[in-house]
């Protein structure tokens, strides 16, 4: 059976409070109001710095069973680094205390900057670094060297899978070799709603479908109204049936695999001016 997450990016934004969270609600039980609201949100301070394991022990402890955590990947490794020679970073971050979430660690997600390019051979090593599961993210976690400030964390617990999805903001990456690799490796296109800033595309390359809604008409502060929602409402049936909406525009006329359903995951980022969590409560209604 497909599941189907609807949840918001981020959780910790000072306009929210007596909006969304109670007037009385004190700001360090937050996670734990978002987390009854919605059953997936993503963790976004991973993307500016590397966390601490008592960090990820708290969320992990903050959040009630069967709730999954989206993990947002280092901006050191995909805007800095730029994807090269990323073998030391990228064992740091899964030291750092990601897998301390257990068996909440969801999809994880890795964006990039508007200015990087698609370069084959350079994206096909970082795809094929990703690690498939949590013990192999324990075993990448072993290299990790002195940029990581702090006792490393290698345990993980039962092994699960891991999933990875990329969002991509330059016009290069609008090309079926991209598509062709990411289907090969088994990680997600990510759909990408920016009020028309950045390319949008619906190809699906992967078990799982991950979407990331910023704004309808403005980024990151516009809402969505009923039917912009209803739209989003069609595609996720589409999607979790095993299908996709065959009026959206796709980089590749091919199609994925055949699949009896798919997980879908969607996040609200639109949070600027608090519509995230009424959007993500008003689509959950409709799907």
């Amino acid at each position: 059976m497909a599941t189907t997450r609807i949840g918001i990016s981020g959780w910790r934004y000072a306009p929210w409070r007596g909006v969304f969270y109670p007037k009385d609600l004190v700001q360090r039980n937050e996670l734990s109001f978002a987390s009854r609201q919605f059953p997936t949100i993503e963790l976004n301070g991973s993307f500016y710095s590397l966390q601490r394991p008592e960090s990820y022990r708290s969320w992990y402890d903050d959040t009630p069973r069967g709730f999954v955590f989206a993990v947002k990947g280092p901006r050191f490794i995909t805007h800095t680094l730029r994807l090269r020679n990323i073998e030391k970073p990228m064992a740091n971050f899964f030291a750092s205390g990601v897998l301390a979430l257990r068996e909440k660690l969801g999809p994880i997600l890795w964006q990039f900057p508007p200015t990087l390019r698609f370069e084959p051979a350079i994206f096909e090593h970082f795809l094929a670094l990703l690690p498939k599961t949590t013990r192999a993210a324990a075993d990448m976690a072993r290299g990790y060297d002195s940029h990581l400030k702090r006792e490393p964390f290698l345990e993980f617990g039962r092994s699960h899978r891991l999933r990875h999805a990329v969002e991509i903001r330059h016009e290069s990456f609008v090309d079926p070799a991209f598509v062709t690799l990411l289907r090969r490796y088994g990680v997600a296109f990510v759909v990408a709603d920016t009020a028309g800033k950045f390319p949008r595309y619906f190809d699906v390359t992967a078990p799982f479908v991950y979407v990331r809604l910023h704004g309808d008409k403005h980024l990151y502060t516009s809402g969505y109204g009923d039917e912009a929602l209803g739209e989003w409402a069609r595609r996720i049936r589409a999607w979790r049936k095993g299908g996709q909406a065959q009026a959206d525009p796709r980089i590749t006329r091919s199609l994925p695999p055949t699949r009896a359903s798919r997980d879908v995951y969607v996040y609200f980022d639109n949070d600027a001016k608090v519509k995230a969590p009424g959007d993500a409560l008003t689509l959950t209604a409709m799907v």
